[in-house]
């Protein structure tokens, strides 16, 4: 088992205090890491807590990944309190739906672009400077089922997952002679406060129930293994690739 063992690493992990982000932070410190966290927001040190509770380190930055520099700036200050950055855990996210595709926005386009696509890139772009020379580290992107799928309501969501996978692709072309792996993660239906009204809702928590053969969402629990797995020398040969983790969503 010591091939999960995350001790003596330090991971960073966008968007790491709510949510999925927030399962992969705890996972990551579980297995033994030490956590920075990047946010927007404050959580009144939930994430905080439950990262320390294992036993680890933890740090918070309050920053905008869409800005110029600051993604420079994040990792060089996770590197000032850690010394080191051994996983980075691509994780911040937003949606924007517009039922109308006409009225789909070129603001709204832009501004998931720069969250979904633009701040994954940068913050690798830099991470790997530090991991190549290392010549060791992990990159973790998370995707989505719409990396696969049209994905009705958001054009723009879909088109920076697809992004996204292709990048994971293109970084693990460019860093795996460096022992480097580059790796995606595509979580399905997962029980969070982001879903919490389409499951509110009868009709809408069961037209997604029909199409997972598992026939239930998904607990964020569910995403720990798979994110320690990928993270940790347990894939040492795992580069380029997108991990589905949906009760079966795509196969149906």
């Amino acid at each position: 088992m010591n091939f999960f063992n995350l001790a003596g690493k330090v991971a960073m992990v966008t968007g790491g205090n709510s949510g999925l982000g927030q399962g992969f932070a705890l996972a990551l410190a579980k297995a033994g890491a030490d956590v920075f966290v990047v946010s927007m927001a404050e959580d009144n040190d939930v994430t905080k807590n439950l990262v320390e509770a294992e036993g680890v380190n933890y740090h918070l930055s309050i920053a905008d990944i869409t800005k110029d520099g600051v993604c420079k700036k994040l990792v060089e200050e996770c590197l000032q309190t850690f010394g080191q950055i051994d996983i980075l855990m691509n994780n911040a996210g937003i949606g924007i739906n517009e039922p109308d595709v006409t009225k789909f926005t070129r603001i709204q386009w832009d501004k998931m672009v720069s969250v979904n696509l633009t701040a994954p890139f940068e913050l690798a772009s830099e991470v790997a400077k530090h991991m190549i020379p290392r010549k060791s580290g992990k990159i973790i992107n998370t995707c989505s089922l719409f990396s696969f799928l049209g994905g009705q309501w958001s054009p723009a969501y879909a088109a920076t997952k697809h992004g996204l996978a292709g990048f994971t692709k293109a970084y693990c072309d460019e860093l795996a002679q460096f022992n480097i792996q580059v790796n995606g993660i595509a979580p399905g239906y997962f029980a969070t406060d982001v879903t919490k009204e389409t499951r509110s809702n009868p009709e809408s928590n069961q037209r997604i129930l029909d199409h997972i053969p598992a026939n239930r969402w998904g607990n964020i629990v569910d995403l720990m293994g798979t994110i320690v797995y990928l993270a940790s020398d347990s894939s040492n040969y795992v580069n380029g690739t997108l991990v589905t983790v949906d009760g079966g969503y795509l196969v149906r």
